[in-house]
């Protein structure tokens, strides 16, 4: 039945490309989604489903603000505020600024975050804290060959004195791996495996650990997670997670004051958030002059 309604109310594609929002700004979607399937929002009112499954095939950047989707989905601007509300209180939408670290730029960015997998409020409070929550993998059925095993199994095709045997490949995938978790790409690595052979190559797979162990380039300096604010969906004011759940503030759901959670942050307390934060990158940017 929850597919017959998802299936009736599911929207086409259009002919013309959905708005782009201005560069920075629009659609983003959430870390570490799970493959999309037909049953993702199976779960919801087919007003809504419909509505989750057009913003899911969206790009990033996508213009998904109420009066856009207005003019692109069959829907008016109060039923869709309405939706919008209800796909953030079932967890697949959230609202708020972003400061990216080390960015250069003193402005905080306004956000939509949408994720296709339904998300609690622990799991936004953690995203919002600049770390991305360890979910369990998709399961596969069966196991498929990793980047670096398929680049050391067809590194025969580029230099042929290194053809490697299966079990090679299996043994020094995990080198290749950790060159690539250092920010090396498979040309970085084919070309210090591959530049300057000796004549003849007595044992490739020797040589080829070898060189992945001594040319290993060094690890990237870390980068500092953005600095997020979440804010009510529906009166828009900035708050800590944990005073927002479902995205919605304490006032807007209708609670006495003396029952409220953590207060909303303050205006001046974002302002003067970001004033340190300035005046952090600007002692940084004075350290760095120094050396």
């Amino acid at each position: 039945m929850a597919d017959a309604k998802l299936n009736a109310a599911f929207l086409p594609a259009h002919a013309s490309p959905h708005p782009m929002a201005n560069p920075g700004y629009g659609k983003r979607s959430a870390p570490d989604q799970l493959p999309g399937t037909a049953h993702d929002f199976a779960h919801l009112p087919p007003r809504e489903a419909a509505i989750a499954a057009f913003i899911d095939r969206l790009p990033d950047g996508a213009d998904i603000s109420v009066k856009t989707l207005a003019k692109t989905l069959p829907y008016g601007q109060c039923a869709l505020r309405t939706a919008l509300n209800n796909l953030q209180q079932a967890g697949h939408l959230r609202r708020g600024r972003e400061h990216i670290a080390d960015s250069g730029s003193q402005r905080w960015i306004t956000r939509t975050w949408f994720s296709r997998n339904a998300r609690d409020d622990t799991w936004w409070a953690t995203f919002a804290r600049g770390d991305v929550p360890e979910e369990a993998p998709p399961e596969r059925s069966r196991p498929t060959r990793s980047r670096a095993h398929i680049l050391l199994a067809a590194l025969g095709r580029t230099a042929p004195v290194l053809s490697l045997s299966e079990a090679d490949c299996a043994a020094l995938a995990p080198l290749v791996t950790e060159w690539f978790a250092r920010g090396a790409t498979d040309e970085a690595v084919l070309h210090a495996l591959t530049t300057g052979l000796p004549t003849p190559v007595h044992h490739p797979a020797a040589l080829v650990r070898r060189r992945l162990t001594t040319k290993l380039p060094p690890p990237p300096e870390a980068a500092r997670p953005p600095l997020r604010v979440l804010e009510c969906g529906k009166c828009g004011t900035p708050g800590r997670p944990e005073a927002l759940p479902g995205g919605i503030c304490g006032a807007c759901r209708g609670e006495p004051a003396s029952v409220q959670r953590d207060a909303p942050l303050a205006a001046s307390a974002i302002h003067a958030r970001a004033a340190e934060i300035r005046a952090a990158m600007s002692q940084r940017r004075h350290e760095r002059t120094l050396t």
